[in-house]
């Protein structure tokens, strides 16, 4: 994908080549969403009002990262949302039925290779990183979702929400040091692979 050509042609109002951008980006944006809002309905919404944003604004994008300016976009859109609610959400991860009843497996879980327990232990997991995510303040939970979730490094995360580089390495040491506490209550649940101390914290 030549992105730059893609940006270039979107900036002249080529529909199709801001579409080819959003289908190579939307997954992450609707994972920084649903990490962010901790439920899909909103993380759906904030992903489309992103989406809108980013194209009525593309012709503001002057170079850099592209990534870390559609991140900056879904980023205030889930604040917007969080305002709205004027609360942050506690929501579980499972989105309900028509019928009201929670999904065992969502279907962004779902993995074809796993077994039932394999699957069942990935949800628990799921759960727990959830949980603790959602206990965080909105501050420190978008630091994490964007550092050690979308992999961008901490220059990024400060340029896509507006504060100092100094500011988001403090967030995230305390994020991560919250989270370690939270997910010792999950201790069984981790891989022993899993760690909240280096680079990526999940």
């Amino acid at each position: 994908m030549d992105e730059t050509a893609l940006i270039q042609s979107a900036q002249k109002g080529d529909l199709d080549a801001f579409n080819t951008l959003i289908l190579h980006y939307q997954d992450a944006v609707f994972n920084t969403a649903l990490r962010i809002l901790g439920d899909e309905d909103r993380a759906e919404d904030a992903a489309q009002e992103a989406f809108i944003s980013a194209f009525r604004s593309i012709a503001t994008f002057r170079g850099g990262s592209f990534k870390a300016w559609l991140m900056r976009t879904v980023t205030n859109a889930c604040y917007d949302e969080l305002r709205r609610q004027k609360r942050r959400p506690t929501s579980p991860l499972e989105p309900e039925t028509s019928d009201g009843e929670e999904m065992d497996s969502p279907r962004w879980l779902a993995d074809p290779n796993m077994t039932p327990d394999q699957q069942a232990e990935a949800d628990e997991l799921e759960h727990a990183i959830q949980h603790c995510l959602d206990a965080l303040p909105t501050d420190f939970r978008t630091a994490v979702v964007l550092a050690d979730i979308q992999g961008m490094d901490y220059t990024e995360v400060a340029a896509t929400v507006h504060v100092p580089l100094g500011t988001i390495k403090s967030r995230l040491a305390r994020a991560r040091l919250r989270l370690r506490e939270c997910l010792r209550s999950f201790e069984e649940l981790l891989p022993a692979s899993f760690r909240l101390e280096g680079e990526s914290a999940l």
